[in-house]
């Protein structure tokens, strides 16, 4: 395995779990601002998670780049 194909696999497998994530933000109940406070714990959670993939993928690319080869 080369290292294109190592990489290309986990960045389907990290925008899958992104895609996840969004799933369980919810469409707030009403049009006023007063609707999306409910939603604020959420909506953080998701910010930190997203930074935290972020980080993540971040030190995944500088890994493999580092890298000269890969095998089992």
């Amino acid at each position: 395995m080369n290292k294109g194909r190592l990489e290309r696999f986990t960045d389907g497998v990290l925008a899958i779990l992104i895609t996840i994530m969004v799933l369980e933000l919810k469409v707030p109940h009403g049009s006023d601002l007063g609707a999306l406070r409910p939603l604020v714990p959420v909506f953080l959670s998701y910010v930190l998670s997203f930074v935290y993939l972020g980080i993540y993928w971040n030190n995944h690319h500088h890994m493999l780049h580092a890298a000269e080869r890969i095998n089992g």
